[in-house]
């Protein structure tokens, strides 16, 4: 059986499911896209195409492998995308808690029933069908549970709005030992550099201590201004807007030393260097288009 176990985002990894690319399938419709920036790609004609995106996830891959990881594959669906595994399910301490995504990413669960069979069933927990959830909005800092929601009355007319507070309470009750911090997210259904799709895409703790954070993705300043006390101005890399638009807060830590980063986030991984980390650098820039980047396309299932 398999042990799971994550308390964070960053000890050391021991296994995590990576995305696939494989027979992803044609561009899209944009009726079938579920954010902006893909949208926005299509209709530029600068959609990625699928060997550029089999060959970025082989390249991280490779990485995790180099470290020792075991690296868990989902099965193929023909014609589908299945690269963020992130936000079909997630791990807290030794559970794992199943996804209530949008009906069109449905079917990406059913692709890693072969690992989920591995794990007890006492383990699994299946959210009530009323809780809205991703695991790109779930982000563990030891005894805290950070969550991205969005509670506007508005919120059926946004295909961005992925996690609601129905899910942050239920997940408080699954819990009880940890302590819930909910963060409002910005939401734009057309305009990708307004949008925050998870809470990943704007903020994401790395190392001991540190955070990489976009002031503009957080609805209430009151809550953007809890995480830099949380953390500390001096432990901040702040993202610009064009920045989080390129995915910069959505970097992925194989450890609490080793962070894997893309390699046009030149401003950002100078200062990752500069503070003592060890970057492992790789192109990711087409699967970017999909606002999603190194974070969004793992789900880890154990960490140290």
């Amino acid at each position: 059986m398999l042990k799971i176990n994550i308390n964070n985002e960053t000890s050391e990894l021991v296994s995590v499911i990576l995305g696939s690319a494989n027979s992803n399938g044609p561009t899209p419709s944009i009726k079938d896209c579920y954010d902006p920036k893909s949208i926005e790609h299509i209709l530029n004609g600068t959609y990625p195409i699928e060997q550029d995106m089999i060959n970025e996830l082989r390249s991280f891959e490779n990485i995790l492998v180099k470290y020792g990881v075991k690296v868990y594959r989902p099965n193929q669906i023909n014609n589908y995308n299945q690269i963020f595994t992130r936000d079909i399910s997630f791990v807290i301490d030794d559970k794992i808690v199943l996804s209530n995504m949008i009906d069109s990413r449905s079917l990406e669960l059913s692709a890693v029933k072969y690992i989920l069979s591995e794990i007890p069933s006492e383990n699994i927990i299946k959210l009530s069908s009323d809780c809205h959830v991703e695991g790109g909005d779930v982000i563990l800092f030891n005894n805290y549970i950070f969550i991205g929601i969005y509670t506007g009355e508005d919120y059926p007319d946004y295909i961005t709005a992925r996690t609601n507070l129905n899910a942050a309470n239920e997940i408080k009750k699954n819990f009880p030992n940890k302590i819930i911090k909910t963060f409002e997210l910005r939401k734009s259904n057309s305009s990708p550099k307004d949008n925050a799709l998870h809470l990943d895409c704007c903020f994401q703790p790395i190392g001991k201590d540190k955070a990489i954070i976009y002031p503009g993705g957080f609805l209430i300043k009151d809550e953007y201004d809890w995480l830099v006390n949380f953390f500390g101005k001096e432990n901040i890399f702040e993202t610009t807007k064009e920045e989080m638009y390129n995915m910069n807060c959505n970097v992925f830590s194989i450890s609490e030393n080793v962070i894997v980063s893309e390699n046009n986030f030149s401003r950002l991984n100078q200062w990752l260097i500069s503070k003592g980390f060890v970057v492992e650098k790789i192109k990711y820039s087409e699967i970017a288009k999909q606002e999603g980047l190194l974070r969004c396309s793992t789900m880890p299932l154990i960490r140290k």
